[in-house]
Order: C-alpha cells, then structure tokens, then sequence
C-alpha cells in the first residue's frame, strides 16, 4: 500500500457517522490535489477490507456518483446515520459536510 493510498483511507476513516465528504475533499486533505479518481480507487478495492465507511463520500456537488441498487444502499445507509438525502439523491453540503 503506497503511502497516497493510506493517507486516502485516514481522511475516509475521519468522516464522522451523520457527516459526508466529497472524492476531491478526501483527495484534497490527503495532500493530492486533482485526485478525486484516486478516492474513487480506493473505496472501490479497499472499502470491504478496510471497513472503510463508503457511503459517507459523494460527489462535491453533493449527489450520489451510483446508480441502482447501490445508490439505493448508499442513500440508506445515510439516512440511517441521520443525513438527509432528497428524492433524487442530494445531500445538502451547507449541513452535513
């Protein structure tokens, strides 16, 4: 594991329960500026073995990047931790970043 990768997965671990992140304020923290794909890269090799909390990153205009059944997961597990996401699939960024 490089070590871009490991500070990607620190600033995904940091998002707190009820909270959201976007792909490039994770890449942004994690010192890669234009690295909004690398986030992506991680959450979808790494999530299930690092437990990482997938959900809590969206896009920055604060949308859901999946489609289907995963949005469909994604927008629950939110809802669940008390974020609200709009009928289709927005989370107010003022509020819950």
């Amino acid at each position: 594991m490089t070590d871009l990768t490991r500070k990607i997965i620190q600033q995904i671990l940091a998002v707190p329960k009820g909270k959201v992140s976007s792909y490039r304020d994770v890449a942004l923290k994690a010192g890669i500026p234009n690295g909004a794909r690398q986030t992506v890269r991680v959450l979808h090799s790494m999530s299930e073995k690092h437990n990482l909390p997938w959900h809590r990153i969206i896009r920055s205009n604060g949308t859901i990047a999946l489609d289907g059944e995963g949005k469909a997961m994604q927008i629950k597990l939110l809802k669940s931790e008390g974020v609200k996401v709009s009928k289709d699939g927005k989370v107010d960024l003022e509020y819950f970043i």
